[in-house]
């Protein structure tokens, strides 16, 4: 989950995962980001989902790509301590699953 940014230019954001770069699309099943979601709500609270988080995560810091895809995105969100998006993820406790 990230923290939403009160001037959050939804519809940009919006556009820009419409038209997710080819690379960063190759990177991301490259580095385990199976069954990523991106769920977005009006007032610009951001939430994702993915099977293993810390794995995919660390993996994917590996890559140029990645490096410059949250330099595009950082103006989109409240940044903590200078971190990056994808830095700045505060994770959500799972209360229940129904497998």
């Amino acid at each position: 989950m990230s923290p939403p940014r009160p001037w959050v230019r939804i519809d940009e954001y919006r556009a820009r995962h419409d038209a997710v770069w080819p690379g960063m699309r190759d990177a991301l099943s490259a580095t385990g980001w199976h069954n990523y979601s991106l769920f977005l709500r009006d007032d610009g609270l951001l939430v994702g989902y993915l099977e293993d988080f810390a794995t995919a995560r660390a993996a994917m810091e590996t890559t140029e790509v990645n490096a410059r895809w949250q330099a595009e995105m950082a103006p989109f969100f409240e940044s903590l301590d200078g971190a990056r998006p994808d830095e700045a993820m505060r994770p959500l406790t799972e209360v229940f699953h129904l497998a």
